[in-house]
This record gives C-alpha cells, sequence and structure tokens, in this order.
C-alpha cells in the first residue's frame, strides 16, 4: 500500500507540473496580450464594422447556400409573408455579434473582446466545417457563398487580432464620416442618417455604454447639434475651396450640374408610377396564356341551359402572320388601336364545341312557366357569361341581354375578350339555340342545346362549323422580381412613393415647425441690426 501512495503521489506531481507547464504559458500570453507594456493604440472598428456589414448582405441575398434545399430564395419566400426559421436565427446572431463588438468597442474592453474573439473562432469554425456540410450536403469546398462569407468573416478576425494587439484608443465617440469636411463625407452622412432608425439606434448604444452625467433626450440633443454643426462646417468649406465673388451670378455649370440633377430626378419620382406600370408590362411582362375558358348561357333565373369549356388542345395559339391577316381584316380605328395593344403571343383562340356539355333537366313546372314567359310579348333576358382562368387570375364577366328570342339571337356572343384586367368584350356576333331530344333512351327523353356562330371568325376561311370560337386577348402580367412593386398598382405607387418622397422633400424646402426657434432667431436678427459692432464681431473670418 505504502509504495501504491508513493506512486498516485508521484503521478499527481506529474501532473500538476504537466498543466502548469501549459497554463502558465497561456496566462502569461493572455495577460502581455491585454497589458502590453508598450501600445500603439489604433481604432480600426470602422473595418471590422464594414466586414460584418459584408457577411450580413451574403447571409440576407445568398441564404439559399446553408440551407437543406438549394433552391430555396428568401425574397420569394418573404414575397409569400413566410419568414424560414433558420433565416431569422442567422440574421439575428449575425446582428446581435455587431451589437456585441459595439459595445466592446464603447467600453475599451480588450478582455472582453479576447473573449469574445475566441468564442467566435472557434464556434465559427465548428459551423462551417462540422455542421453546414451535415444541413446543405455539401462539403465546404463547393459552396461558394459559404466560402466568400468565411474569407470576409477571417479579414474580421485578422482585423481584431490587430485591435486587441494594440488596445482600443481613448476616445471612441464620433462618427467616422465626420472626420473630414467635404462633399463626400456630407452625401455619405447625410444618407447614414436616412436610414431608419439607425441614428438613433447608434445614439442609444452610445448612452448605454458610455459613462456620461447626460440623461438620454439631452444625449440625443447633442447628437443632433453635432450632426448640425457637421453639416454646416461642411457647406463652409466648400465655400472657402470654391469661393463666389460678391455680385456674380452663378455659373451655367453649377446652375445645369446641380440644379439640372434635381429637376431630372424630381421628374423622375413624379412619373416613375406611370413609367413603371407601362414597361413592366409591355417590355418586361411575361405572357400569361389562359388554361381554361369556359362560355354559359342562362335563360331569365332557369338553370343554365349551355355550358362548354376549352382546354389544352382546344386552345389554339395564333402565328405572327396569323395576327397580321386579323389586323388587315379590321378597317376601323378604334378596332386598330385596341387590337395594336397585343402581339401574336397574347392571343389565343377557345374553340368551343357546339353541344352542351349538360343535359337539359328542367322541372315540368319550370317548363311550363318557361313556356308561359316565352308566349308573351314582354322582354325575355338572357344571360351570357364567360370565365377566362389563368395561373393567377379568374376573369368573370357576365353580358345580359333583353329581347323577344327567336332562333336567333343578335349581338350577344362576344368574339374578342380581355383577360385578366377587365371584362371588355369586343365584336358581338350572332348564334343560334337549336333543342335536341333523343327519345331513343326508353321512357326517358334527353334533352341539351346546340349553341353555333352564324358566320366565321376573322381568321376561319374554311366553311362554318358547329360551336363558338371565342378570341381571348391576354394582358401581360409582371415579372415575380418585380410583382411585390407592380402590385400596388398606379395609385399604390403614387401613394407609396410619389408622396412619401415629396413629403420629405417638401419639408426640406420648408420649415422645421420650432416655432420657439423661429422667435429665438428673429429677436437675434433684430438685435444684430441694431448693433452692428456685434455683426461684424460675429461674422468677421476667424485668423490665427
Amino acid at each position: 500500500m505504502e509504495k501504491l501512495r508513493e506512486q498516485l503521489l508521484k503521478g499527481k506531481a506529474v501532473v500538476s507540473k504537466r498543466f502548469m507547464e501549459i497554463y502558465l504559458p497561456m496566462r502569461q500570453f493572455f495577460y502581455n496580450l491585454i497589458h502590453p507594456e508598450y501600445s500603439a493604440v489604433t481604432d480600426v472598428y470602422v473595418l471590422m464594422f464594414l466586414a460584418d456589414t459584408v457577411d450580413f448582405i451574403i447571409i440576407v441575398f445568398g441564404f439559399w447556400a446553408f440551407g437543406k434545399h438549394s433552391a430555396a430564395d428568401i425574397t420569394s419566400s418573404l414575397s409569400e409573408d413566410q419568414v424560414p426559421g433558420p433565416f431569422l436565427v442567422m440574421v439575428l446572431i449575425q446582428f446581435g455579434t455587431m451589437v456585441v463588438d459595439r459595445a466592446l468597442y464603447l467600453r475599451k474592453s480588450v478582455t472582453g473582446k479576447v473573449i469574445f474573439q475566441v468564442l467566435l473562432v472557434f464556434g465559427i469554425h465548428f459551423w462551417m466545417f462540422f455542421i453546414l456540410p451535415g444541413v446543405t450536403d455539401k462539403r465546404f469546398q463547393e459552396n461558394t457563398v459559404a466560402q466568400m462569407w468565411y474569407f470576409v468573416k477571417c479579414l474580421y478576425f485578422g482585423l481584431s487580432a490587430y485591435q486587441i494587439r494594440c488596445g482600443y484608443p481613448t476616445r471612441v465617440l464620433g462618427n467616422f464620416l465626420t472626420k473630414s469636411h467635404n462633399y463626400v463625407n456630407l452625401f455619405l452622412f447625410q444618407g447614414f442618417r436616412l436610414v431608419p432608425f439607425l441614428t438613433e439606434l447608434r445614439a442609444v448604444m452610445d448612452w448605454v455604454w458610455t459613462d456620461t452625467s447626460l440623461s438620454l433626450s439631452s444625449w440625443i440633443c447633442v447628437e443632433d447639434i453635432y450632426a448640425h454643426i457637421f453639416i454646416l462646417k461642411c457647406w463652409r468649406e466648400s465655400e472657402k475651396r470654391y469661393p463666389q465673388p460678391r455680385g456674380q451670378k452663378k455659373k451655367k455649370v453649377v446652375k445645369y450640374g446641380m440644379g439640372g440633377m434635381i429637376i431630372v430626378l424630381l421628374i423622375c419620382i413624379v412619373w416613375f408610377p406611370l413609367l413603371f406600370m407601362s414597361l413592366v408590362k409591355s417590355v418586361a411582362g411575361a405572357v400569361n396564356p389562359p388554361l381554361d375558358v369556359s362560355f354559359e348561357i342562362t335563360l331569365a333565373g332557369f338553370q343554365p341551359i349551355f355550358t362548354m369549356s376549352a382546354q389544352q388542345k382546344q386552345l389554339q395559339i395564333v402565328t405572327a402572320d396569323e395576327y397580321k391577316t386579323l389586323l388587315s381584316n379590321y378597317d376601323s380605328d378604334d378596332a386598330l388601336q385596341w387590337l395594336e395593344g397585343y402581339l401574336a403571343e397574347d392571343l389565343i383562340i377557345a374553340d368551343l364545341k357546339g353541344n352542351s356539355n349538360s343535359l337539359w333537366t328542367i322541372s315540368p313546372p319550370s317548363r311550363s312557366n318557361l313556356i308561359d314567359m316565352l308566349g308573351t310579348e314582354e322582354e325575355f333576358p338572357i344571360t351570357v357569361s364567360w370565365f377566362v382562368q389563368r395561373y393567377t387570375s379568374l376573369t368573370l364577366s357576365i353580358h345580359q341581354v333583353c329581347m323577344y328570342v327567336t332562333m336567333v339571337l343578335e349581338d350577344i356572343f362576344p368574339c374578342f375578350i380581355r383577360a385578366p384586367s377587365d371584362s371588355d368584350a369586343k365584336s358581338m356576333l350572332d348564334i343560334t339555340l337549336t333543342l335536341e331530344r333523343d327519345s331513343d333512351v326508353k321512357d326517358q327523353v334527353q334533352e341539351w342545346w346546340i349553341v353555333n356562330q352564324t358566320k366565321q371568325g376573322p381568321l376561319k376561311n374554311k366553311e362554318i362549323k358547329t360551336g363558338l370560337e371565342l378570341y381571348v386577348f391576354s394582358d401581360k402580367v409582371s415579372p415575380p422580381s418585380l410583382g411585390f412593386l407592380a402590385g400596388y398598382g398606379i395609385m399604390g405607387l403614387y401613394a407609396s412613393v410619389v408622396l412619401v418622397i415629396g413629403k420629405f422633400v417638401r419639408e426640406f424646402f420648408s420649415e422645421t415647425g420650432e416655432l420657439d426657434l423661429e422667435e429665438d432667431m428673429y429677436a437675434k436678427l433684430i438685435f444684430l441690426y441694431r448693433s452692428p459692432e456685434t455683426m461684424i464681431k460675429w461674422t468677421r473670418e476667424k485668423t490665427q
């Protein structure tokens, strides 16, 4: 037992010695890293933020590469008001790391940055090389989008390591866009402030993680004053760089360059909805032919006497030469203007058979009532309905005619119809109704109606056959990529684009609504006019 105890003690001593040999150098390494003897303080937070932003964009537009189904498209999912769970998790984690990085930067915590860096390095590499290949069924070498994301993240790791090695600067407040006063910084800063909630989020984070005695409202007020001062300094610097002699009119380059650009921009905003809705369907529109064309005739309030549908082979495609022949058959300006709005690929001829799909079943009392109604001199309503079904739309039109019923119904059959923008019908034709009867069945009488048009269609040069020919002109639909915008319509685009942008433009050129400040500025102006010495003192050029 004594020998065994001695062996255990020796083993314990060896393990402790090996542990200390590994632990002490690592501890000294991290201590020297966090507390360097000499530190060349630097600030690369902006570059780290840009790297995270690029990774964020890659996740948004390349999410399909991080899922199991490579055909998934986040834009189509969002257009259907669906947000994939993995996409939401990835975006929130990426955004959360950016917030944590900002907090460590504001607190100037090198220790926290080291811990955060180690966790990110191990977590991202474990996810990238072990979890992601199992989810996507792709090796890392085969996933180009993941390689791009990993490359940018490696740049971030390098910048973070350099920031840890050099240490955080003492003063970390301020916007990097305000370091220089020129037009580029001015416009970039203005664009930064236009992003919704970005300025407010940055100000609140700065207030939370910065030691200050100011309240949140006072902090935001200081940020707003700082922004206005920066904008004014940019304009003053531009006036110094490009001085304008007193009493000299503006050059044409300035007037037509800046003023002309603003005029073109405002005109484009005003006419954007009309131009977009005109081009999105005529130029970039996709052909959407009908899948089913149905026709129905109803006598008064009774059951339909005729129903017929055309599908697949019964929907005939028109060639370019046949469409030219169709245009040549019409001399009317109204007809040509209506037909020239379409192309041959937009026209489908529905070949509707003359025999009804269903038997005419009517009860004896209703039959007697119908005969009595037809025997009078009163007007008898006949309803003609057509249904055009396409991939994403259904057009239903009802055409009602009041007339004396004879064997021929005049101007009741719509030869040309539009689908699905409206229910217009052109070139109404005559049709004939014939009631057929089959009494071969024992103790049963079967009846059905036959409908024929009285003359041939404009593209048929052969004898008239039984049935109807319906010319369906399909309006083009917007492509799927622009469907989310075209779905608002012209009035929707004007309400959401023109009026909203116009509101901001109007506020830019009008007063800000600060009435108290207006009164103070007016009183200060009067005081300056009454005290020329003060005006000279405040407005003269400052010298060294």
